[in-house]
């Protein structure tokens, strides 16, 4: 079938992207699902740092690519084995799970090893690619490929949610939800009367932000160096807000810190804020070469722990509904984060809001 979408053809065009335009939309060839595969209908797609890494090529991946990895639409088509019904709303996870290899086996703590594979080959979970354009294969991304109108994917790169959940809700679930709200519940695991500190309050930072305030177990703290995210981190709960020049001089520190800027100054300033005995939960992706300084005797004679978390240490088909659930009773109002909603031709001048630092989450709405 024709669809349209967002395709990356060349990696690391300079900025501003509005004018060197790395993304082209453009008509594509999009295969009928495979065995174990979906057709989905996209209806949002959030903007979010791991596409523009691709961008800007501080994660590389095989191009030509059609971006999107954070998404939610409705089942339009299904191949032989899948057990999802025509018209289910689905969130789209990025790191889909084989469910039978050593990373699946530690319940979320490290990543499928074929969803990885796949990923990185710029394939589906199965290994096939379902996209083309003028007879050029096209990769996916991450297994989703979310910014055009229609994807193919894996059954296991989706999570079902209920008719209720908008659209824009069900696609910041599947990664930004995941992750900052995985951060904490996952991989800190926080008690009552512990401080929560974020740093670093983009769509992943927000969503963690929110997470601690809905959970009500002691204060919140929000840093970033931007003030206009200060002042939306009060507005999703947080009880006190920094800079990062600010915190350093107010000595404050906090049980758990999350760290969801994805550069290595931001780790060091979460690792500076943890208290003694407290926890350092790293989500951010910086550049591979990027290198940060910590001193091993004061995680020796604080007794601290620092832990990386990918995707939030998640189980999508486990925590989607916890997420889901909580937005439902009213507890955890995850449309507050998207900032803005775009159209698709928007997009390069969007990845240029994002590369500024200005936006929390940019949706992408599809009007069919």
């Amino acid at each position: 079938m024709k669809i349209r979408g967002a395709v990356l053809d060349e990696i690391g065009r300079s900025r501003p992207f509005a004018e060197s335009r790395p993304l082209t939309v453009s008509e594509l060839e999009l295969d009928p699902p495979g065995e174990g595969e979906i057709l989905v209908r996209i209806e949002a797609a959030g903007l979010c740092h791991s596409d523009l890494s691709v961008v800007d090529g501080n994660r590389v991946r095989p191009v030509p690519m059609l971006l999107g990895h954070e998404a939610a639409g409705i089942v339009e088509g299904v191949g032989p084995g899948v057990d999802l019904a025509l018209g289910t709303r689905v969130v789209m996870t990025f790191l889909p799970r084989c469910g039978e290899c050593s990373g699946c086996r530690s319940n979320g703590r490290t990543p499928c090893i074929p969803g990885s594979a796949a990923n990185n080959a710029g394939t589906l979970l199965g290994g096939d690619v379902r996209l083309r354009r003028d007879g050029v294969e096209i990769k996916h991304h991450l297994g989703v490929s979310g910014f055009a109108t229609h994807t193919v994917v894996d059954r296991r790169s989706v999570v079902p949610v209920g008719d209720d959940v908008p659209p824009a809700v069900a696609a910041v679930l599947g990664c930004a939800v995941l992750t900052g709200g995985g951060a904490l519940l996952n991989a800190a695991s926080p008690t009552e009367g512990d401080t929560i500190m974020v740093v670093g309050l983009g769509g992943v930072g927000m969503a963690a932000v929110l997470t601690a305030a809905s959970l009500g177990l002691g204060d919140v703290i929000g840093v970033d160096s931007m003030p206009e995210k200060l002042e939306t981190a009060r507005e999703l709960g947080a009880t006190s807000v920094y800079t990062p020049q600010e915190l350093a001089e107010s000595g404050v520190r906090a049980q758990i810190v999350v760290e969801a800027a994805g550069n290595a100054r931001a780790f060091e300033t979460a690792l500076a804020a943890t208290a003694p005995g407290g926890t350092t939960v790293t989500v951010g992706l910086p550049s591979p070469d990027a290198r940060a300084s910590i001193s091993p005797l004061t995680l020796v004679a604080e007794a601290r722990t620092i832990v990386g978390s990918y995707l939030g240490s998640a189980v999508p088909e486990r925590d989607i509904p916890t997420y889901e659930q909580m937005w439902r009773e009213g507890r955890f109002p995850v449309e507050k984060l998207v900032s803005s909603r775009i159209t698709l031709d928007g997009i390069n001048r969007a990845m240029d809001e994002l590369a500024d630092g200005k936006a929390i989450r940019q949706v992408i709405e599809f009007d069919h």
